[in-house]
Protein backbone atom coordinates (compact mmCIF):
# COMPACT_ATOMS: atom_id res chain seq x y z
CA UNK A 1 0.00 0.00 0.00
CA UNK A 2 2.70 2.48 1.13
CA UNK A 3 4.41 1.46 -2.14
CA UNK A 4 1.53 2.76 -4.45
CA UNK A 5 1.41 5.96 -3.05
CA UNK A 6 4.55 6.94 -4.86
CA UNK A 7 2.53 6.23 -7.88
CA UNK A 8 -0.72 8.03 -7.18
CA UNK A 9 -0.67 11.36 -9.09
CA UNK A 10 -0.02 14.76 -6.99
CA UNK A 11 -1.56 18.23 -7.68
CA UNK A 12 1.46 20.14 -7.31
CA UNK A 13 1.27 24.18 -8.42
CA UNK A 14 3.21 25.60 -10.93
CA UNK A 15 4.94 27.62 -8.57
CA UNK A 16 5.87 25.26 -6.20
CA UNK A 17 7.03 23.36 -8.83
CA UNK A 18 9.52 25.95 -9.92
CA UNK A 19 10.74 26.77 -6.62
CA UNK A 20 11.49 22.91 -5.86
CA UNK A 21 13.36 22.79 -8.73
CA UNK A 22 15.50 26.01 -8.40
CA UNK A 23 15.84 25.03 -4.50
CA UNK A 24 17.27 21.48 -5.53
CA UNK A 25 19.82 23.12 -7.74
CA UNK A 26 20.98 25.92 -5.47
CA UNK A 27 21.30 22.86 -2.45
CA UNK A 28 23.40 20.50 -5.05
CA UNK A 29 25.37 24.03 -6.28
CA UNK A 30 26.12 23.88 -2.63
CA UNK A 31 27.08 20.28 -2.00
CA UNK A 32 29.02 20.95 -5.49
CA UNK A 33 31.04 24.06 -4.13
CA UNK A 34 31.92 21.88 -0.88
CA UNK A 35 33.42 19.44 -3.29
CA UNK A 36 35.64 22.09 -4.52
CA UNK A 37 36.86 23.46 -1.19
CA UNK A 38 38.10 20.39 -0.35
CA UNK A 39 39.45 20.33 -3.94
CA UNK A 40 37.98 16.96 -5.05
CA UNK A 41 36.01 18.48 -8.16
CA UNK A 42 36.76 21.03 -11.21
CA UNK A 43 34.71 23.87 -11.69
CA UNK A 44 32.24 26.01 -14.26
CA UNK A 45 31.22 29.44 -12.39
CA UNK A 46 29.72 30.33 -15.47
CA UNK A 47 28.59 27.07 -16.33
CA UNK A 48 26.38 27.30 -13.11
CA UNK A 49 25.47 30.96 -13.87
CA UNK A 50 24.21 30.48 -17.06
CA UNK A 51 22.07 27.74 -15.51
CA UNK A 52 20.57 29.70 -12.79
CA UNK A 53 19.87 32.37 -15.56
CA UNK A 54 18.08 30.36 -17.49
CA UNK A 55 15.83 28.89 -14.54
CA UNK A 56 15.35 32.38 -13.80
CA UNK A 57 13.89 32.37 -17.53
CA UNK A 58 11.75 30.01 -16.90
CA UNK A 59 10.06 31.21 -13.43
CA UNK A 60 9.44 34.87 -15.56
CA UNK A 61 7.80 33.38 -18.75
CA UNK A 62 6.07 30.52 -16.98
CA UNK A 63 4.74 32.34 -14.09
CA UNK A 64 5.27 36.25 -14.46
CA UNK A 65 7.85 36.14 -11.96
CA UNK A 66 10.34 38.32 -12.47
CA UNK A 67 13.20 39.41 -9.42
CA UNK A 68 11.42 42.95 -8.83
CA UNK A 69 8.48 41.66 -8.35
CA UNK A 70 4.75 39.65 -10.48
CA UNK A 71 4.12 40.83 -14.11
CA UNK A 72 1.17 39.73 -16.67
CA UNK A 73 2.28 37.26 -18.90
CA UNK A 74 2.61 39.33 -21.72
CA UNK A 75 4.63 38.96 -25.13
CA UNK A 76 6.91 41.43 -24.09
CA UNK A 77 7.23 39.61 -20.95
CA UNK A 78 7.93 36.22 -23.08
CA UNK A 79 10.80 38.24 -24.97
CA UNK A 80 12.45 38.99 -22.00
CA UNK A 81 12.70 35.64 -20.64
CA UNK A 82 14.02 34.58 -23.95
CA UNK A 83 16.59 37.30 -23.98
CA UNK A 84 17.16 35.95 -20.40
CA UNK A 85 17.16 32.34 -21.57
CA UNK A 86 19.61 33.10 -24.74
CA UNK A 87 22.28 34.97 -22.26
CA UNK A 88 22.10 31.99 -20.20
CA UNK A 89 23.01 29.32 -22.94
CA UNK A 90 25.42 31.14 -24.20
CA UNK A 91 26.94 31.49 -21.05
CA UNK A 92 27.31 28.27 -20.20
CA UNK A 93 27.83 26.70 -23.25
CA UNK A 94 30.13 29.24 -24.87
CA UNK A 95 33.21 29.65 -22.03
CA UNK A 96 34.27 33.43 -22.52
CA UNK A 97 31.70 34.59 -24.63
CA UNK A 98 30.40 36.93 -21.72
CA UNK A 99 32.48 38.36 -18.63
CA UNK A 100 30.41 40.77 -16.06
CA UNK A 101 27.02 40.32 -17.43
CA UNK A 102 25.86 37.31 -16.19
CA UNK A 103 27.38 37.59 -12.51
CA UNK A 104 26.14 41.36 -12.60
CA UNK A 105 22.26 40.06 -13.60
CA UNK A 106 22.42 37.61 -10.77
CA UNK A 107 23.79 40.30 -8.40
CA UNK A 108 21.09 42.71 -9.44
CA UNK A 109 18.45 39.82 -8.69
CA UNK A 110 19.33 38.01 -5.81
CA UNK A 111 20.68 41.03 -4.43
CA UNK A 112 18.54 44.07 -5.27
CA UNK A 113 15.01 42.09 -6.10
CA UNK A 114 15.43 40.37 -3.07
CA UNK A 115 15.46 43.44 -0.93
CA UNK A 116 12.86 44.87 -3.05
CA UNK A 117 10.67 41.86 -2.65
CA UNK A 118 11.60 41.96 0.89
CA UNK A 119 10.61 45.71 1.39
CA UNK A 120 7.19 44.83 -0.19
CA UNK A 121 6.39 41.64 1.65
CA UNK A 122 6.93 43.54 5.23
CA UNK A 123 5.31 47.03 4.36
CA UNK A 124 2.34 45.33 2.62
CA UNK A 125 -0.35 44.78 5.14
CA UNK A 126 -2.34 42.31 3.63
CA UNK A 127 1.13 40.15 3.58
CA UNK A 128 3.80 39.85 6.14
CA UNK A 129 1.55 41.59 8.89
CA UNK A 130 -1.28 39.58 8.29
CA UNK A 131 0.49 36.45 8.04
CA UNK A 132 2.38 36.68 11.60
CA UNK A 133 -1.21 37.71 12.86
CA UNK A 134 -2.93 34.99 11.64
CA UNK A 135 -0.52 32.29 12.82
CA UNK A 136 -0.36 28.15 11.85
CA UNK A 137 0.44 27.41 8.30
CA UNK A 138 0.10 31.30 7.05
CA UNK A 139 3.01 32.50 10.00
CA UNK A 140 5.09 29.46 8.53
CA UNK A 141 4.61 31.00 5.34
CA UNK A 142 5.90 34.54 6.35
CA UNK A 143 8.74 33.14 7.97
CA UNK A 144 9.60 31.15 5.22
CA UNK A 145 9.43 34.29 2.39
CA UNK A 146 11.38 36.43 5.47
CA UNK A 147 14.27 33.91 5.57
CA UNK A 148 14.27 32.95 1.28
CA UNK A 149 14.32 36.98 0.84
CA UNK A 150 17.43 37.56 3.42
CA UNK A 151 19.36 34.78 1.83
CA UNK A 152 18.78 35.98 -1.45
CA UNK A 153 19.78 39.20 -0.25
CA UNK A 154 23.18 37.77 1.12
CA UNK A 155 23.69 35.83 -1.96
CA UNK A 156 23.57 38.81 -4.34
CA UNK A 157 25.97 40.59 -2.22
CA UNK A 158 28.31 37.78 -2.06
CA UNK A 159 27.68 37.04 -6.12
CA UNK A 160 28.47 41.34 -6.72
CA UNK A 161 31.67 41.08 -3.88
CA UNK A 162 32.78 37.51 -3.85
CA UNK A 163 36.18 38.26 -1.69
CA UNK A 164 33.55 39.00 1.64
CA UNK A 165 33.23 35.17 1.87
CA UNK A 166 35.60 32.05 1.41
CA UNK A 167 34.41 29.04 -0.46
CA UNK A 168 33.17 26.97 2.18
CA UNK A 169 31.48 29.83 3.41
CA UNK A 170 29.84 30.35 -0.47
CA UNK A 171 28.92 26.78 -0.30
CA UNK A 172 27.18 26.90 2.79
CA UNK A 173 25.04 29.96 1.63
CA UNK A 174 24.07 28.05 -1.76
CA UNK A 175 23.22 24.86 0.66
CA UNK A 176 20.98 27.24 3.58
CA UNK A 177 19.85 29.44 0.39
CA UNK A 178 18.30 26.04 -1.26
CA UNK A 179 17.15 24.44 1.59
CA UNK A 180 15.15 27.48 2.37
CA UNK A 181 13.62 27.90 -0.93
CA UNK A 182 12.47 23.88 -0.77
CA UNK A 183 10.88 24.76 2.28
CA UNK A 184 8.85 27.62 0.80
CA UNK A 185 7.81 25.17 -1.82
CA UNK A 186 6.13 22.53 0.30
CA UNK A 187 4.98 25.01 2.56
CA UNK A 188 3.28 27.44 -0.21
CA UNK A 189 2.05 24.31 -1.49
CA UNK A 190 0.14 23.10 1.53
CA UNK A 191 -1.13 27.19 1.76
CA UNK A 192 -2.55 26.59 -2.03
CA UNK A 193 -4.09 22.97 -0.79
CA UNK A 194 -5.91 24.57 2.41
CA UNK A 195 -6.42 28.35 0.54
CA UNK A 196 -6.53 27.67 -3.35
CA UNK A 197 -8.55 30.94 -3.90
CA UNK A 198 -5.30 32.59 -2.70
CA UNK A 199 -3.33 31.17 -6.15
CA UNK A 200 -2.36 33.92 -8.39
CA UNK A 201 -4.61 34.35 -11.18
CA UNK A 202 -2.61 36.07 -13.99
CA UNK A 203 -4.68 38.24 -16.23
CA UNK A 204 -1.95 38.76 -18.68
CA UNK A 205 -2.56 39.12 -22.62
CA UNK A 206 -0.11 36.12 -23.94
CA UNK A 207 -2.45 33.43 -25.31
CA UNK A 208 -0.17 30.72 -24.85
CA UNK A 209 -0.82 27.51 -21.76
CA UNK A 210 2.45 27.23 -19.19
CA UNK A 211 3.07 24.12 -21.46
CA UNK A 212 3.16 25.83 -24.26
CA UNK A 213 5.47 28.51 -23.26
CA UNK A 214 7.70 25.55 -22.06
CA UNK A 215 7.46 24.47 -25.50
CA UNK A 216 9.01 27.89 -27.05
CA UNK A 217 11.78 27.81 -24.45
CA UNK A 218 12.59 24.46 -25.41
CA UNK A 219 12.47 25.38 -29.24
CA UNK A 220 14.79 28.55 -28.34
CA UNK A 221 17.15 25.90 -26.41
CA UNK A 222 17.50 23.81 -29.14
CA UNK A 223 17.65 26.19 -32.16
CA UNK A 224 20.04 28.67 -30.38
CA UNK A 225 22.36 25.39 -29.41
CA UNK A 226 22.06 24.66 -33.15
CA UNK A 227 22.77 27.84 -34.58
CA UNK A 228 26.72 27.46 -31.45
CA UNK A 229 27.25 24.49 -33.02
CA UNK A 230 27.74 25.53 -36.35
CA UNK A 231 30.97 28.15 -35.71
CA UNK A 232 31.91 25.66 -33.06
CA UNK A 233 32.41 22.86 -35.66
CA UNK A 234 34.56 24.71 -37.54
CA UNK A 235 36.73 25.38 -34.75
CA UNK A 236 35.87 29.27 -34.75
CA UNK A 237 34.16 28.81 -31.22
CA UNK A 238 34.82 26.90 -27.98
CA UNK A 239 31.80 24.62 -26.01
CA UNK A 240 31.09 22.92 -23.58
CA UNK A 241 28.88 19.90 -24.28
CA UNK A 242 28.56 19.20 -20.38
CA UNK A 243 26.98 22.69 -19.79
CA UNK A 244 24.46 21.79 -22.71
CA UNK A 245 23.70 18.29 -21.38
CA UNK A 246 23.07 19.72 -17.87
CA UNK A 247 20.35 22.93 -19.73
CA UNK A 248 18.62 19.76 -21.90
CA UNK A 249 18.20 17.57 -17.93
CA UNK A 250 16.99 20.73 -16.25
CA UNK A 251 14.59 21.38 -19.20
CA UNK A 252 13.58 17.59 -18.80
CA UNK A 253 13.26 17.90 -15.75
CA UNK A 254 10.43 21.32 -15.45
CA UNK A 255 8.53 19.06 -17.78
CA UNK A 256 8.02 15.99 -15.93
CA UNK A 257 7.28 17.89 -12.38
CA UNK A 258 5.10 20.17 -13.69
CA UNK A 259 3.12 19.09 -16.84
CA UNK A 260 4.63 14.94 -16.49
CA UNK A 261 5.55 15.17 -19.59
CA UNK A 262 8.74 12.64 -20.46
CA UNK A 263 10.94 12.33 -23.50
CA UNK A 264 9.38 9.45 -24.02
CA UNK A 265 5.68 10.38 -23.37
CA UNK A 266 3.25 11.89 -21.02
CA UNK A 267 2.71 10.03 -17.76
CA UNK A 268 1.05 10.37 -14.14
CA UNK A 269 2.54 13.20 -12.20
CA UNK A 270 3.24 11.11 -9.27
CA UNK A 271 5.51 11.09 -6.66
CA UNK A 272 7.88 9.06 -8.07
CA UNK A 273 8.04 11.16 -11.60
CA UNK A 274 8.32 14.44 -9.41
CA UNK A 275 11.47 12.92 -7.69
CA UNK A 276 12.85 11.54 -11.06
CA UNK A 277 12.52 15.30 -12.23
CA UNK A 278 14.44 16.61 -9.67
CA UNK A 279 17.19 13.72 -9.99
CA UNK A 280 17.22 15.43 -13.50
CA UNK A 281 17.87 18.65 -12.34
CA UNK A 282 20.60 17.84 -9.91
CA UNK A 283 22.10 16.23 -12.42
CA UNK A 284 21.40 18.96 -15.00
CA UNK A 285 23.47 21.85 -12.19
CA UNK A 286 26.07 19.27 -11.59
CA UNK A 287 26.55 18.72 -15.31
CA UNK A 288 26.85 22.93 -15.89
CA UNK A 289 29.05 23.57 -12.82
CA UNK A 290 31.32 20.43 -12.95
CA UNK A 291 32.92 20.08 -16.32
CA UNK A 292 33.08 16.47 -17.97
CA UNK A 293 32.35 14.87 -14.80
CA UNK A 294 29.14 13.52 -16.07
CA UNK A 295 29.16 13.80 -19.82
CA UNK A 296 29.79 10.36 -20.64
CA UNK A 297 26.69 8.73 -18.21
CA UNK A 298 24.25 11.68 -19.77
CA UNK A 299 25.54 11.33 -23.21
CA UNK A 300 24.42 7.50 -23.03
CA UNK A 301 21.10 9.40 -21.25
CA UNK A 302 20.10 11.97 -23.09
CA UNK A 303 20.43 9.47 -26.36
CA UNK A 304 18.76 6.76 -25.21
CA UNK A 305 15.85 9.19 -24.08
CA UNK A 306 15.67 10.38 -27.91
CA UNK A 307 16.05 6.92 -29.73
CA UNK A 308 13.03 5.96 -27.06
CA UNK A 309 11.05 8.66 -27.40
CA UNK A 310 11.62 8.62 -31.18
CA UNK A 311 10.29 5.38 -31.70
CA UNK A 312 7.41 6.02 -29.38
CA UNK A 313 6.18 8.84 -30.91
CA UNK A 314 6.49 6.88 -34.39
CA UNK A 315 4.78 3.97 -32.74
CA UNK A 316 1.81 6.65 -31.41
CA UNK A 317 1.55 7.85 -35.05
CA UNK A 318 1.28 4.52 -36.48
CA UNK A 319 -1.32 3.37 -34.38
CA UNK A 320 -3.52 6.99 -34.67
CA UNK A 321 -3.02 6.44 -38.35
CA UNK A 322 -3.67 2.58 -39.26
CA UNK A 323 -4.91 1.34 -36.07
CA UNK A 324 -8.60 2.47 -35.99
CA UNK A 325 -11.50 2.27 -38.27
CA UNK A 326 -11.60 4.97 -41.42
CA UNK A 327 -13.67 8.06 -40.36
CA UNK A 328 -17.21 8.54 -42.22
CA UNK A 329 -16.99 11.83 -41.13
CA UNK A 330 -15.55 13.75 -44.03
CA UNK A 331 -12.00 14.65 -45.20
CA UNK A 332 -9.83 15.48 -42.36
CA UNK A 333 -8.82 18.97 -41.78
CA UNK A 334 -5.23 20.45 -43.06
CA UNK A 335 -4.23 21.31 -39.78
CA UNK A 336 -4.47 17.51 -38.53
CA UNK A 337 -2.32 16.88 -41.82
CA UNK A 338 0.00 19.28 -41.17
CA UNK A 339 0.02 18.24 -37.16
CA UNK A 340 1.12 14.12 -38.15
CA UNK A 341 3.51 15.49 -40.53
CA UNK A 342 5.34 17.38 -38.07
CA UNK A 343 5.34 15.17 -35.53
CA UNK A 344 6.88 12.23 -37.41
CA UNK A 345 9.39 14.78 -38.61
CA UNK A 346 10.10 15.44 -35.04
CA UNK A 347 10.74 11.85 -34.17
CA UNK A 348 13.31 11.39 -36.82
CA UNK A 349 15.18 14.08 -35.40
CA UNK A 350 14.65 12.91 -31.75
CA UNK A 351 16.23 9.62 -33.30
CA UNK A 352 18.71 11.26 -35.32
CA UNK A 353 19.97 13.72 -32.67
CA UNK A 354 20.68 10.35 -30.39
CA UNK A 355 21.73 7.93 -32.78
CA UNK A 356 24.43 10.36 -33.57
CA UNK A 357 24.89 11.42 -29.55
CA UNK A 358 25.82 7.01 -29.35
CA UNK A 359 27.47 7.42 -32.60
CA UNK A 360 29.72 10.49 -33.07
CA UNK A 361 31.55 9.68 -35.79
CA UNK A 362 28.34 9.06 -37.82
CA UNK A 363 27.35 12.16 -37.87
CA UNK A 364 29.28 15.71 -38.25
CA UNK A 365 29.18 18.23 -35.59
CA UNK A 366 28.32 20.80 -38.44
CA UNK A 367 24.79 18.41 -39.62
CA UNK A 368 24.31 18.04 -35.61
CA UNK A 369 23.96 21.56 -35.39
CA UNK A 370 21.86 21.54 -38.59
CA UNK A 371 19.58 18.83 -36.75
CA UNK A 372 19.47 20.67 -32.99
CA UNK A 373 18.56 24.13 -35.49
CA UNK A 374 15.87 22.16 -37.07
CA UNK A 375 14.59 20.63 -34.12
CA UNK A 376 13.81 23.90 -32.86
CA UNK A 377 12.13 25.17 -35.66
CA UNK A 378 9.80 22.46 -35.91
CA UNK A 379 9.01 22.70 -32.30
CA UNK A 380 7.52 26.46 -33.19
CA UNK A 381 5.50 25.24 -36.20
CA UNK A 382 3.90 22.69 -33.71
CA UNK A 383 3.23 24.92 -31.40
CA UNK A 384 1.80 27.28 -34.11
CA UNK A 385 -0.48 24.40 -35.27
CA UNK A 386 -1.02 23.18 -31.97
CA UNK A 387 -3.11 26.54 -31.14
CA UNK A 388 -5.01 26.37 -34.61
CA UNK A 389 -6.25 22.88 -33.66
CA UNK A 390 -7.19 24.73 -30.11
CA UNK A 391 -9.02 27.22 -31.45
CA UNK A 392 -10.64 24.68 -33.85
CA UNK A 393 -11.75 22.67 -30.76
CA UNK A 394 -13.04 25.79 -28.69
CA UNK A 395 -15.29 26.92 -31.65
CA UNK A 396 -16.28 23.22 -32.45
CA UNK A 397 -17.41 22.98 -28.18
CA UNK A 398 -19.50 26.40 -28.75
CA UNK A 399 -21.29 25.58 -31.74
CA UNK A 400 -21.92 22.05 -30.07
CA UNK A 401 -23.12 24.19 -26.94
Amino acid sequence: MARSKWFLETDLDLEAVILLIVGTMLAVAGLVLFLLAAGRVPYDERGLYGALLFVFSLQIVLLGKTPFGDRRRSPSLLALGVAVASVGIATACIPGLFASLPPFFLALSFGLGGLVLLGRMMTDRELFPAWMKAGGLLKRLALSCLTVHLLSILVGVVIAWPALADLPLKAAMALFFGLAVIRLALVLQKVYDLYPQGKAKNDGSLILSPDQTLLVMTAVFMFLIGLLLLPVSLGLLPFSASAQLGLLMIIFSVQMVAFGSTPVGPFRRSRALVLTGLLFASLGVISCAVPGLLVPTLTVLVAALNIAGGLAGLARLGVSLFGREPSSSGPVPSVLKQLVACQLVMNLLALLFGTSMLLPGLIGGFLIGVILAANGAVLLLLLKILIAVGRIREASDSLSA
